[in-house]
């Protein structure tokens, strides 16, 4: 995926609790999390100023696709990211 397709994902992210997937370009997962809030949660990731790990940062240097599960609370977000 492009990285602009990528940056409007990250541009129109609910302020929602869920579930988000990280994908490579061909489609297999690499990072799945929840949050309380999708936008602020999954848009760290991708802040110049982020204070990342090597290893998350070198997972995100292969994100290509971002997917999220929207849910009614932080809990049956935990119970979805857990399944």
């Amino acid at each position: 995926m492009e990285f602009e397709v990528l940056k409007a994902k990250l541009t129109n992210l609910p302020d929602s609790s869920g579930v988000y997937l990280m994908k490579d370009a061909i489609g297999d997962i690499l990072y799945i999390g929840k949050a309380g809030s999708l936008k602020d949660r999954v848009r760290s990731y991708f802040q110049k100023s982020s204070n990342l790990t090597v290893k998350t940062s070198a997972m995100i240097e292969q994100v290509s696709d971002i997917e999220w599960i929207v849910t009614s609370s932080d809990l049956e977000a935990l119970i979805l990211e857990n399944n």
